[in-house]
C-alpha cells in the first residue's frame, strides 16, 4: 500500500528537469506554478495573491516565499535555501526572487511563466524585467505519464473514493437532502481512512476530511457542473455523484448516474447510451493511438444515434496531482507542441491516467459516469470499481 511519495521518487524528478536543463539555452528553471513546486519538492500551498517560485540549477535548489511560509517550507530537505518576503504589495515579491536567481549565478532562466499568475488581486511585473527569461512546459509534460508510485496513490484513492460513493449511495433515501447526505458520506468514508491509514496518511487537509462524495439531484444534472439544489429527493430523481480521495495529493475520480428508487423507460434509455459511449471511449484507448481519436469515437458513436446535439464536453482528462492534467481527450487536440517546441502528434501512452467520462444532457437530466483508467503495456486497467449497470444504481429501493 504506498500512501506518501518517497524521497528517491522527488531525487529523480530533480534530476529529470536537471537533463532537461542541460538541453536548453539557460542556466536555472524557475517554476511558478504551485503544482510544479509541489511536484518537484514535495511543498505544497494554497495560491494567493503572495507568489511563491522554484528555482532549480544543476547544483542547487532555492525558493522565495511570502514570510508566513517559511516556517513550512524550511525543514524540506530538498530545498538548499528559502528567500522570503513580507508579504504582497509591500514585500516586492518577483524583485526577491530575482535576487534569489543571481545569487545562483544564473543569467538566464527557463520558466514556466514569466512572473507569478494573477491570482487574487496579483498584479506584479514580468520576471523578464529583471532577468533574460525563457518559456518552457517541462513539469507539465513529465506529469502526463505516472510513475508506479504515483499509479499506486492514484489507485489508492480510488479504493477510498469508493468507499465514500458505497456510503453515499447507502444513505440516500426519499425525502433526504443531497447536502446532508454528501456530509454524512464524506465523514464516514474520511474516518474510516484515517483510522485505517494511521500515521501512513500524509497531512493534506485543512478541517475538512481526505474523502469527498456528493452528488447534484433533480433540474441540477443537465448541468455538466451543476450545483447541489435545495431540494429534498423525490422517487424517480436522477442524481449525478461524485467520490474522489486525496493520497498526498493524489485524485482518482468516481461519478455514477444514479436513481432514486425508480427510473422510467426515458431514463434507461439515455443511460444505456451514456454506459456505450463510455464503453466505446474505453475500448479505443490504447498505447500509440491519438488522444483526438478517443474523442472522435465517442463523438461518431453519437452522430449515428443522432443525439450529438446531447453532448457538452470532451471525453475527459488525465488526472493525477492536479484534478485536470492535460492531455485532454477532445477532438480538438490534433498536435501538440513538446517540451522541446517541436510539434507533434499527442497520443496515448502507457503509464497515463485518464477519466473517461462522456455524458449525455437532456433538456431536464444529465446522464454521466466517470472512470479513472491506466494506461498500460496492453492497453487499459480501470482503477476504480464502483458497478456501472443500472439496477446497480438504483437507491434506495424499498
Amino acid at each position: 500500500m504506498t500512501t506518501r511519495v518517497p524521497e528517491a521518487e522527488f531525487d529523480d524528478r530533480l534530476v529529470a528537469i536537471r537533463d532537461r536543463l542541460a538541453e536548453s539555452d539557460a542556466d536555472t528553471g524557475v517554476f511558478f506554478g504551485a503544482t510544479a513546486i509541489e511536484y518537484l519538492t514535495g511543498f505544497h500551498h494554497i495560491r494567493t495573491e503572495r507568489p511563491v517560485c522554484l528555482a532549480v540549477s544543476p547544483d542547487a535548489v532555492s525558493i522565495t516565499v511570502p514570510r508566513l511560509e517559511v516556517e513550512r517550507v524550511a525543514p524540506n530537505p530538498r530545498i538548499d535555501a528559502v528567500h522570503s518576503y513580507f508579504d504582497y504589495p509591500g514585500g516586492a515579491p518577483i524583485e526577491v526572487v530575482a535576487g534569489m536567481v543571481e545569487d545562483m549565478g544564473t543569467e538566464t532562466v527557463a520558466a514556466d511563466a514569466d512572473g507569478a499568475p494573477g491570482t487574487m488581486g496579483y498584479d506584479g511585473p514580468p520576471l523578464s524585467d529583471f532577468l533574460d527569461v525563457e518559456s518552457q512546459e517541462w513539469v507539465s509534460r513529465m506529469r502526463w505519464e505516472k510513475s508506479a508510485v504515483e499509479v499506486d496513490l492514484v489507485r489508492e484513492s480510488a479504493r477510498w473514493a469508493n468507499l465514500g460513493h458505497r456510503y453515499l449511495a447507502d444513505y440516500t433515501d426519499v425525502g433526504a437532502h443531497p447536502v446532508t447526505v454528501s456530509q454524512q458520506a464524506s465523514t464516514d468514508a474520511s474516518r474510516a481512512m484515517l483510522d485505517t491509514l494511521g500515521e501512513r496518511y500524509a497531512v493534506r487537509t485543512r478541517g475538512g476530511g481526505p474523502v469527498h462524495a456528493g452528488y447534484i439531484s433533480g433540474a441540477e444534472t443537465a448541468l455538466p457542473h451543476g450545483h447541489t439544489p435545495n431540494e429534498r429527493l423525490s422517487a424517480g430523481d436522477a442524481l449525478i455523484t461524485g467520490a474522489t480521495a486525496n493520497v498526498d495529493g493524489y485524485y482518482a475520480e468516481l461519478e455514477r448516474t444514479m436513481f432514486v428508487r425508480e427510473y422510467s423507460d426515458e431514463q434507461a434509455y439515455y443511460f444505456e447510451l451514456m454506459k456505450e459511449a463510455q464503453e466505446i471511449a474505453i475500448d479505443a484507448i490504447a498505447p500509440g493511438v491519438p488522444v483526438s481519436a478517443i474523442d472522435e469515437a465517442v463523438f461518431s458513436y453519437a452522430d449515428e444515434q443522432g443525439i450529438t446535439d446531447l453532448l457538452r464536453h470532451h471525453v475527459g482528462h488525465n488526472i493525477g496531482l492536479g484534478a485536470h492534467e492535460p492531455p485532454y481527450l477532445d477532438r480538438g487536440w490534433e498536435a501538440h507542441v513538446d517540451e522541446h517546441g517541436e510539434a507533434g502528434d499527442a497520443e496515448i501512452a502507457p503509464g497515463q491516467v485518464y477519466t473517461i467520462e462522456p455524458g449525455l444532457y437532456t433538456e431536464t437530466e444529465g446522464y454521466r459516469h466517470s472512470d479513472t483508467v491506466l494506461v498500460t503495456e496492453e492497453g487499459t486497467e480501470t482503477l476504480t470499481y464502483f458497478p456501472r449497470d443500472i439496477e446497480s444504481n438504483v437507491v434506495a429501493r424499498e
